[in-house]
């Protein structure tokens, strides 16, 4: 294939640094089959010249026409540093040109200068969000973790497995890996075993919701800084066992925080959800009267920092839709959306992971932090990327259904409402959002006590009533009316 005219024609989308250490690679090692046409890029200045050798003969939406005029190929997306929007519009244009695409590897790759032909890879789901890249101050979290006693809750799951993975990298002197599941909880303390054989884990099979559970790990662990990922978090089944709700969301977050408190811990960091804001469903609401409980005692003036962070759905955890895509498009469809315009806020496991671990540490006490997440993804849009990331056509190969939001969902959900104030942090990527906890919930304490004694009962019909006199949105069909209380 040294003929030129044998090779694969290249159109190069970026002609920056990632693009021209394509188009380089590609040059120097015509073995390899590749002769780059041009370049696309949005850069006015840009335009006309040679970069490397190589013309770049249009914009990013002339790619369609430039594909066809130039005969081209293959595609290569150049541009790491795009966000998702621009990322997802250039996928589409490549669809529309019927040509094949890769993207090259992430930032950091470009930054050393190790593009390489053999790195280009298939578009991922990752890539159609554009999450920038997080990275972590670790000589910060080396002095803020590194002979430390921490505790992580619900340490199988999604977040909390990858939580117990960035915390055992910074050196604790001891990992509390607890969890109600037994499996998830061996298969995170094998791992960290293995990848971690310093550090000094223990496996701790209980229950938030077991109080006892929750006091003999404070009295025998002492740990000074909790992580508290155990949830329930299923929006539709919880409105079914709004009693399993309020027993491990609720009375199982004040239990740990009463632990936290009398036991001396340092810090302790709560996981929320942005199905906390102005809640429509039963998840939402035990989430946040747990903020709510944890605001208050962060007001009493105790001595343990408590901080909750708040984010929405985290890519590829057992929470969301998309598993459940996948499962579906390899069965042979359809693939089931709940609704054709509802959207949700997504980011990966491990970014998540990383801005808990650093919001944890800017609080001083009573904040609820907020991640930036972005735009909201239109669920349907994503359902459709999948496919066609599958290879398959949505509509012709793998059929599209809308079966109409469950109980409990809202159309779009909010990270903040109008009755809170938001600020930034001197994370980019965090805020904070403060409220006043008494002008919430009227004697929280009592609600909450009201709460405990429905679920011991079993009483879900007088949980839901309990929970719509304090959330009126609860129940509201479509989740989507105006109301501008954060209840």
């Amino acid at each position: 294939m040294n003929d030129s005219n044998d090779r694969v024609r290249v159109l190069i989308v970026g002609a920056g640094a990632a693009g021209r250490m394509v188009a380089q690679e590609m040059a120097g090692r015509p073995e390899q089959g590749y002769a780059v046409v041009g370049f696309l890029d949005d850069d006015p200045t840009k335009i006309g010249r040679d970069i490397v050798g190589v013309p770049v003969i249009g914009r990013t939406g002339d790619l369609v026409a430039v594909s066809e005029e130039h005969g081209v190929q293959q595609i290569v997306i150049a541009i790491p540093s795009a966000s998702g929007h621009t990322i997802r519009e250039v996928v589409r244009l490549c669809e529309e040109a019927g040509r094949s695409f890769k993207i090259v590897p992430g930032v950091w790759e470009i930054i050393l200068g190790n593009v390489a032909i053999s790195q280009l890879r298939e578009v991922e789901l990752d890539d159609l969000l554009g999450r920038e890249t997080v990275s972590l101050d670790s000589e910060a979290m080396t002095n803020r973790l590194k002979g430390r006693r921490v505790l992580v809750t619900g340490a199988g799951g999604s977040i909390g497995s990858e939580l117990t993975r960035l915390v055992a990298e910074f050196g604790p002197s001891e990992l509390v890996l607890m969890g109600r599941g037994e499996n998830s909880i061996y298969e995170i303390d094998q791992e960290i075993g293995i990848d971690f054989p310093e550090v000094n884990r223990i496996p701790v099979i209980g229950s938030v919701s077991d109080k006892v559970s929750v006091e003999k790990v404070f009295q025998e662990h002492r740990p000074e800084i909790v992580y508290h990922a155990a949830a329930h978090k299923h929006v539709h089944l919880m409105e079914f066992f709004p009693d399993e709700a309020v027993k491990n969301n609720v009375t199982g977050t004040r239990d740990l925080i009463d632990a936290a408190v009398r036991y001396g811990a340092e810090r302790l960091v709560l996981l929320s959800t942005d199905k906390a804001v102005r809640p429509h469903g039963v998840m939402g609401a035990s989430k946040r009267v747990a903020e709510l409980l944890l605001m208050e005692r962060a007001a009493s003036g105790c001595e343990t920092k408590l901080v909750a962070v708040r984010f929405g759905n985290v890519l590829g955890s057992r929470g969301s839709v998309v598993p459940m895509f996948r499962q579906q498009i390899r069965l042979g469809g359809p693939v089931t959306v709940t609704h054709p315009d509802v959207t949700r806020y997504f980011m990966t496991i491990r970014e998540a992971a990383m801005l808990v671990l650093q919001a944890g540490f800017i609080g001083v006490g009573g904040e609820v932090f907020v991640l930036d997440m972005g735009d909201p993804i239109r669920i349907a849009e994503l359902a459709e990327h999948l496919i066609r990331l599958s290879g398959l056509e949505p509509g012709t190969d793998i059929a599209v259904q809308f079966k109409g939001l469950r109980p409990g969902e809202k159309l779009h959900e909010e990270l903040w409402c109008s009755g809170e104030t938001l600020t930034r942090t001197e994370h980019q990527k965090i805020m904070v959002v403060q409220s006043d906890p008494e002008t919430e919930v009227e004697d929280l304490g009592a609600t909450v006590r009201r709460l405990e004694e429905l679920a011991t009962k079993g009483d879900r019909d007088g949980i839901m009533r309990e929970l719509g006199r304090i959330f009126p949105n609860i129940g509201r069909k479509n989740g989507n009316e105006s109301d501008e209380t954060c209840n």
